[in-house]
């Protein structure tokens, strides 16, 4: 600092800090005078020194004027130095980026013309700070003061004639800064960017076309400007664009399909117009780089058929037709080479529509021609370790499953697949249920397991299978409509015949059934089954079923049970059923608490003294109750729905209940057995070595013959 003031004189440096601009301008006239003669004489060190003084006591300095001079300063040193500037740029340029932000307007203008004059002198060295310069303008660009946007076009308009004449201008460098600008809602920035999108496209030198992947987004994003210059611009730039890729034979269509499939959805008519009109283009030049992506574009095109815009309409209607033309040749390549045709199998979800009926029924024809081939590998795809790819294909089911035939031959191939491969079964089988149950009928999908898992010679995997089948029913808001109609299954013909196609197989667990029961309200019936269990039902698993069951009749699902608690002395069933439960529960479970919990909210005063009577000696359950006159049945049914009820035959069905449980503990036995039996030979194999033989270990608990009863209450069960 020393040397600058030794060779400035102190009234330049008051004058330069002066309020009065003529002060500050001659009093740079002199710095740039004596840096001149510094430069000639070669005496970098002193101006060094002499740039550091203006940027430290000056630019950077709390009082506003010091700031000015400083920028006018600085500039003029840069004149000074002419040709010797470059040296001192990394000095020189910091501090008057810093001004741009500073909150005086004028400062921010002398900033401007203080970088415009450095910019003047040092041409291509500039380029070095070019990210910088360009950040800094996009700001000023949108500056609050009329000056100050002035001061930054003139600045920004030097920029570029620098840049596309330069040869040290990095393209790779520049388009990073130039995305994250491009969603910028501010209309001067706007303006800014589209500025230089089209300068770099003009220089023959820059490949902007290769980089417009990273850019298109945000100019469509521009066609819906409020602005009308703005949308002109954007507009300009992207017809540019266009022309240039019918020009050049390397282009990246995939990637920028991708976003015009989303801008042909856009609210904004001019924006959908401009996109299903380059989509036109790249169904005719795309080739095989579209292939892809055909199905996201036909999702996009047919919408854009029926759209209330003529103009988007026949532009639309064009574009179907060619790329309606473009698959069929596909299909056809596919067929004579002897390849599969799963990668238009995602087309089929898209045909849904009136306006696609010609694609369909031409698409189609040629697919279903070769359907036998492809369907097994269809149902593979099902095991996909992707979830977008098994929904995709469930989709395609879902079109090829109108046909019984094929109906059949996927539930067969589902119910088969969970049995080979159980963590199927556990990671994918509610989304595979649930999606079928939405893409077809969920009553005819649930019918149609019912029956396959009716002739299931497995039985612990139709166990498992029902299990999770009655979770799904119990759990999935997509099945809401099928519960609906369980709940009836007391009252109307087609609430029964879907109860009765379910219990069959249902009744491959115990909690399964009772839950189907508890749903279609047949309280009674549930108590039976209850009353039937014996004790080598009770095991663990069957505890952590009821576990699972206790807590869902805390779910919205079964509201309309918990209501009917209000009324106790109606649904007398009801009660008693729920009891049963709480009786099986471990007293120390969780479950056990929060069923006692819930019955310990029943209202008292729906009973009579006599009902209370009867409750205790057990006798409520077997008599027929009357309320005011009107005869109540077990499920709150009165006289009139006696005969619907009665169409089901509960006793038989409990029977049948009964037998298949019969099976499963017979196949219990047989395990336990063959397990006793390993175990044994082990004990021999041991008893042939010096230690001592260790004791077998017994049968398991729950093989063992009951001491009283087959039936024990939950404080007697060994777990």
């Amino acid at each position: 600092m020393a040397d600058a003031l030794s060779v400035i004189p102190a009234a330049v440096l008051r004058n330069l800090s002066d309020k009065l601009y003529e002060k500050r301008k001659n009093a740079a006239l002199e710095v740039e005078g004596i840096v001149k003669q510094l430069a000639s004489s070669g005496d970098h060190d002193k101006i060094t020194a002499v740039i550091n003084l203006l940027t430290n006591e000056y630019t950077y300095s709390p009082q506003a004027n010091h700031r000015k001079g400083g920028l006018i300063g600085l500039a003029a040193a840069t004149v000074g130095l002419t040709s010797e500037a470059a040296q001192h740029l990394d000095q020189i340029v910091p501090p008057v980026l810093n001004s741009f932000s500073d909150q005086d307007s004028r400062v921010r203008y002398y900033a401007c013309e203080a970088l415009y004059n450095i910019a003047k002198v040092v041409r291509g060295d500039f380029i070095v700070f070019f990210n910088q310069i360009f950040d800094a303008l996009c700001k000023l660009s949108a500056d609050s003061d009329a000056n100050v946007q002035s001061a930054a076009h003139l600045l920004d308009r030097l920029v570029k004639d620098i840049v596309t004449e330069s040869d040290q201008f990095s393209i790779e460098e520049f388009i990073p800064l130039l995305r994250e600008r491009m969603n910028v809602l501010n209309p001067y920035v706007r303006q800014f960017l589209v500025g230089w999108i089209t300068v770099l496209d003009s220089v023959p030198d820059i490949d902007m076309l290769g980089f417009l992947p990273d850019f298109l987004d945000g100019l469509f994003n521009m066609l819906s400007d409020s602005s009308h210059e703005i949308r002109q611009q954007a507009d300009s730039a992207l017809s540019e664009f266009l022309q240039e890729i019918k020009n050049s034979p390397s282009v990246d269509y995939g990637r920028m399909a991708e976003i015009l499939v989303q801008r042909a959805a856009s609210p904004d008519e001019f924006t959908r117009l401009t996109a299903i009109t380059w989509i036109n283009e790249f169904v005719k030049l795309g080739g095989d780089q579209l292939v892809p992506h055909y199905a996201d574009i036909l999702g996009a095109i047919l919408p854009c058929i029926s759209d209330k815009e003529e103009k988007i309409r026949v532009v639309a209607r064009e574009t179907n037709e060619e790329l309606r033309e473009s698959m069929l040749i596909q299909v056809k390549d596919f067929i004579e080479l002897g390849i599969p045709g799963f990668a238009f199998s995602p087309l089929l979800p898209k045909l849904n529509t009136s306006s696609s009926a010609m694609t369909l029924e031409q698409l189609v024809y040629h697919v279903l021609s070769f359907l036998n081939d492809i369907f097994e590998s269809l149902l593979k795809a099902l095991s996909d370790p992707s979830d977008e790819v098994v929904l995709l294909v469930l989709e395609v089911h879902a079109c090829i499953a109108k046909d019984d035939k094929h109906f059949h031959q996927l539930t067969v191939y589902l119910v088969q697949n969970f049995r080979v491969d159980n963590s199927l079964l556990e990671k994918r089988g509610a989304l595979i249920i649930r999606r079928l149950c939405v893409l077809l009928d969920a009553e005819t999908v649930y019918r149609k397991l019912s029956a396959i898992l009716q002739e299931e010679s497995d039985l612990d995997f139709a166990s498992i299978m029902v299990q999770a089948l009655n979770l799904i029913l119990l759990t999935s808001y997509e099945l809401a409509n099928l519960r609906d109609l369980l709940k009836k299954s007391l009252f109307n013909d087609a609430g029964k015949n879907l109860f009765l196609s379910l219990y069959t197989s249902w009744c491959h667990s115990p909690m399964a059934i009772i839950s189907l029961c508890l749903l279609a309200q047949a309280y009674q019936h549930a108590s039976s089954v209850i009353q039937s269990l014996v004790e080598e039902d009770i095991n663990v698993k069957f505890l952590v079923q009821l576990d699972k069951l206790i807590h869902l009749l805390e779910t919205p699902t079964f509201a309309y049970l918990r209501l009917q608690l209000l009324e106790p002395g109606r649904y007398i069933w009801l009660l008693k059923a729920l009891y049963g439960l709480l009786m099986l529960l471990p007293q120390q479970s969780v479950a056990f608490k929060i069923s006692r919990t819930r019955l310990k909210t029943v209202p008292s005063y729906s009973f009579s003294g006599e009902q209370f009577k009867r409750l205790s000696s057990g006798n409520a359950f077997s008599e027929v109750n009357h309320f005011g006159g009107s005869e109540i049945l077990e499920d709150g049914m009165n006289e009139d729905q006696r005969n619907v009820r009665n169409g089901i035959n509960f006793a038989s069905w409990l029977q049948q209940f009964e037998r298949v449980q019969q099976q499963h503990r017979v196949h219990s036995k047989s395990q336990a057995l063959s397990r006793y039996s390993s175990a044994s030979s082990a004990k021999v194999q041991e008893a042939q070595t010096p230690e001592e033989p260790r004791r077998p270990s017994p049968v398991p608990d729950m093989n063992r013959p009951p001491s009283r009863s087959s039936r024990r209450g939950p404080g007697q069960l060994q777990l």
